[in-house]
């Protein structure tokens, strides 16, 4: 049974875009903003060496409203995304940077590095734990030659692997 009457198709309320989201049993998929700003939100917070129990401490939250935020599920209100940014210490601006209303988000600028041929390893990459961690130990890593070497070393792991596939 459709419930058309909860969708506000009864009403004709929908904002633009909406009638495409609402689904056959009446149920929401996350509309793309709220997505993107969760990607940045959990970008951000990783980035940072936060847990997910340590922002919600800090907004006075469950982990799981986190979750939650995080995924786009539930949407961030305006005190919130305010509250948000004051305690990841980035602009507002920051969560909504880069979206284009177009596709799936990762919380950067899609499609990696120039000539990738629009693979988006590169962005699963920078959105996955071991990613952001790799990209913060080596940020701390002062002098070139280390940096090469450890570039270096990653390179020759890498090209170890697509020979043994």
């Amino acid at each position: 049974m459709q419930r058309w009457w909860r969708s506000g198709l009864a009403s004709g309320r929908l904002a633009p875009g909406e009638a495409e989201r609402v689904e056959s049993m009446g149920k929401k998929s996350p509309h793309p903003i709220d997505v993107h700003v969760g990607a940045r939100v959990r970008l951000r917070r990783m980035l940072m060496g936060m847990s997910q129990d340590k922002l919600g401490d800090a907004l006075g939250l469950t982990f799981q409203q986190i979750q939650k935020y995080e995924k786009g599920v539930n949407r961030i209100g305006a005190s919130r995304v305010f509250e948000i940014s004051r305690v990841l210490d980035v602009p507002i601006q920051f969560l909504f940077d880069d979206f284009d209303g177009a596709g799936p988000s990762y919380g950067l600028a899609e499609g990696g590095p120039p000539g990738d041929g629009g693979d988006d390893s590169f962005m699963q990459l920078l959105h996955s734990p071991e990613g952001v961690q790799l990209c913060r130990h080596f940020a701390d890593i002062k002098d070139p030659k280390v940096r090469r070497r450890v570039l270096d070393l990653v390179k020759t792991l890498a090209d170890g692997e697509t020979e043994d596939a």
